[in-house]
């Protein structure tokens, strides 16, 4: 049986990204527990709570859903240099004490989730960022990142001035390569000749490659001297770096994730914020706790989002970037091509 996922956009993301996503998996109709959940377990990925971006973004959609469906949560924060080890252990303790869904943020959890899901069948767990586990009670919750990276790429080739962009990813994966990919291809796009400065801070996430705002500072101040006056990075809590970087430089700085131009943390540099490429974590998160606590069918199985869907898009709430008739009138090409099928965005 298959189910369609409604992802609900809650202060991250623009209109345009309120609508439907397909699960491409099928969906339990048994009982997700025993009993009645005691609400919603969230494990965070690298970074944790307060990056303003990714991890923040699982938190937002845990806040909506303790807040519309009536019940309680518990946010858990990873510790520095952990296995995998210490990761079972979060979820299985989440698990044992009664939370149903319970959410590993990242694709580090996944040969966690594939241990703990098997133990405690009749809970449900979800997974952001890995579709590697095929399991009846496991939500395997992944994102086309490379469209939302494509108009973030043609919205820095319309926004520079020098015809000089960077982007910067975290860690060297192929989770990032996408994000560069689709950057790079979207900029292309625009201006074939434009120069793109293209850094990872590190090889491994051990390495504090998503962790670390002063190496996502340094990184950017590198390409910001080379002559990049837009950068974008990809790169959870080392990217609140880079945005102090641009602000310094009065240059302009894409987030990703969140619509990070409108995160508290960041007001300061807000201004020099153009736009995000937004993913719906938010949304993600919320969907499989309604699908588990309020319509008892919880969803399971690859539950992808893409532009056409609303899983990704651009924000829009910078009014600069909002006036610029030709980066919008560019973005809303680039937007009708990708859901049409007439572009088709690389992944590496």
């Amino acid at each position: 049986m298959r189910r369609v996922s409604r992802i609900t956009i809650a202060g991250v993301a623009t209109a345009a990204l309120a609508v439907t996503v397909s699960a491409c998996g099928s969906s339990s109709t048994s009982s997700s527990s025993e009993g009645k959940s005691k609400g919603i377990g969230l494990a965070y990925d690298v970074g944790g709570k307060g990056d303003q971006s990714f991890n923040d973004a699982a938190y937002a959609g845990l806040q909506k859903a303790e807040k519309d469906l009536g019940v309680s949560g518990r946010d858990v924060e990873p510790q520095d240099n952990e296995t995998d080890a210490d990761k079972v252990q979060r979820l299985e303790t989440l698990a044992k004490a009664g939370y149903n869904p319970v959410i590993g943020v990242g694709f580090a959890y996944a040969p966690a989730v594939k241990q703990v899901a098997v133990k405690y069948p009749k809970v449900t767990f979800g997974i952001i960022d890995d579709n590697t586990i095929k399991a009846k009670n496991v939500a395997d919750m992944v994102f086309h990142e490379e469209q939302s990276s494509y108009l973030a790429g043609v919205a820095a080739a319309k926004a520079t001035k020098k015809n000089h962009i960077g982007f910067i990813g975290g860690v060297d994966l192929p989770l990032i390569h996408k994000f560069e990919a689709g950057y790079i291809q979207g900029a292309k796009s625009v201006n074939p000749k434009i120069k793109i400065e293209s850094q990872y801070l590190t090889q491994t996430p051990q390495e504090g490659g998503f962790s670390s705002p002063d190496k996502g500072e340094n990184a950017a101040n590198g390409q910001i001297d080379a002559g990049a006056d837009v950068v974008y990075a990809a790169a959870g809590l080392s990217g609140q770096g880079v945005i102090k970087s641009a602000a310094e430089h009065k240059v302009w700085a894409i987030g990703v994730d969140s619509d990070q131009y409108k995160q508290a943390a960041l007001a300061k540099y807000k201004n020099y914020i153009l736009t995000s490429a937004l993913k719906n974590v938010e949304g993600a998160v919320y969907d499989l706790s309604t699908s588990v606590i309020k319509d008892n069918k919880p969803l399971s199985g690859e539950i992808r989002g893409d532009l056409k869907s609303g899983g990704v898009g651009i924000a829009q709430s910078n009014p600069a970037f909002v006036k610029d008739a030709a980066i919008q009138a560019a973005i809303k090409k680039a937007e009708e091509g990708i859901k049409s099928g007439s572009i088709t965005v690389k992944t590496s």
